[in-house]
C-alpha cells in the first residue's frame, strides 16, 4: 500500500551556488513533514567542505530536524539511488547538482534516471530559496491512470503539510479523443457535445478519487477540477507555468515499460523544460 506520509527525506547536495538554498529547503520541509533528513554529498569529502556544510546547517534559523550527512563518491544518479534504498527513503529532493570539477549544472539527465528507478517520490527543485517562499498553489495530473489516485492523495498530503491553500486537478484529454473534424457549424456543435461528455465523464472519475481524501485535508485546501485538451505532459506543464503554480505533481513513469523506453513518456516533456518545482509520485 502506498505510504501517505514522509518519514525519511534524502537530498542530494554538491558545492554549487545553490547549496545553502537547497539545504535550507530540505531542512524546512523535513521539519514540516516531521521527517528525518539525510543529506548525501556526491563527491570527495574534505575538512573544508565538511566545515562549510556544518556552518550552513548551524545558520538555519529554525529548530533543526533530525539529520545526518553521508559523503559518497560516484555518479550522482547511482549514488542517490543507492542512498534512497539503504536509508529507506520516502522522498528524494534533487536540486541543481554540479559535476565535480566541471562548471556545468544539471538536473534533467539525473532526474530521468531516478524517476524510473527510484523507489520513492522525487522532488525537483528549480527555485530553492534561503528565505522561505510559501507554497500556495499546486497542480496535479488527474489523467486516467492506475497511479493517479496515489498522486492526488499525495498532493493533498504535501500541500496540507506545507500549509498551502489551493490545488488544481488537471485532466489532460487528447484531442484525438474527440475525433470530430470541424469544418462547419454542425460538426462544431458535434465536437462541443463530445467534449462536454468527456469532461463530465472525467470529472465524475476524479470526484470518486476525491472521496478518499481525508476530510481535514479536503476542507483546508481549496480544490477544483480543470479539463484541458492537448498533448499529455506538454499541456499540463504549460498550464502550470501560465497559472504560476508553485508545484506540479505528476505520476512516475512505468519502471520497466519497453514502450516508454521507445516513445517519450509524458513526463519527458516536463523534465525537458521544468515549469516549476515538480513532485514525481512513485
Amino acid at each position: 500500500m502506498h505510504k501517505k506520509e514522509y518519514s525519511t527525506v534524502v537530498i542530494g547536495i554538491a558545492f554549487s551556488p545553490n547549496l545553502k538554498a537547497n539545504v535550507f529547503e530540505a531542512l524546512r520541509m523535513s521539519a514540516l513533514f516531521e521527517a528525518t533528513l539525510v543529506m548525501v554529498h556526491v563527491g570527495e569529502k574534505s575538512a573544508e567542505k565538511e566545515e562549510n556544510l556544518q556552518k550552513i546547517i548551524r545558520d538555519f534559523p529554525q529548530t533543526l530536524p533530525s539529520h545526518t550527512v553521508l559523503w559518497r563518491v560516484g555518479h550522482p544518479a547511482e549514488v542517490l539511488l543507492n542512498a534512497c534504498v539503504s536509508e529507506n527513503a520516502d522522498l528524494l529532493i534533487l536540486g541543481a547538482l554540479q559535476r565535480e570539477g566541471l562548471l556545468k549544472y544539471y538536473i534533467g539527465s539525473i532526474a530521468r534516471k531516478l524517476t524510473r528507478k527510484c523507489p520513492c517520490d522525487v522532488l525537483l527543485l528549480i527555485k530553492p530559496s534561503i528565505e522561505r517562499i510559501p507554497c500556495s498553489h499546486a497542480v496535479v495530473n488527474g489523467l486516467e491512470d492506475k497511479k493517479t489516485e496515489a498522486a492526488i492523495l499525495r498532493a493533498f498530503y504535501v500541500l496540507f503539510s506545507l500549509g498551502a491553500s489551493r490545488l488544481t486537478i488537471v485532466e489532460e484529454i487528447s484531442e484525438d479523443a474527440v475525433a470530430v473534424k470541424v469544418d462547419d457549424d454542425r460538426s462544431l456543435r458535434k465536437s462541443t457535445i463530445v467534449k462536454e461528455r468527456i469532461r463530465l465523464r472525467e470529472k465524475s472519475r476524479v470526484e470518486r478519487i476525491l472521496t478518499q481524501v481525508p476530510k481535514q485535508m479536503s476542507a483546508a485546501i481549496q480544490h477544483d477540477i480543470q479539463p484541458i485538451f492537448g498533448k499529455r505532459g506538454y499541456s499540463i506543464g504549460h498550464f502550470a507555468r501560465v497559472k504560476r503554480a508553485d508545484l506540479l505533481v505528476m505520476n512516475a513513469p512505468q519502471a520497466n515499460s519497453l514502450w516508454d523506453r521507445i516513445f517519450p513518456h509524458d513526463l519527458e516533456y516536463i523534465l525537458s523544460d521544468l515549469p516549476t518545482d515538480v513532485l514525481i509520485v512513485r
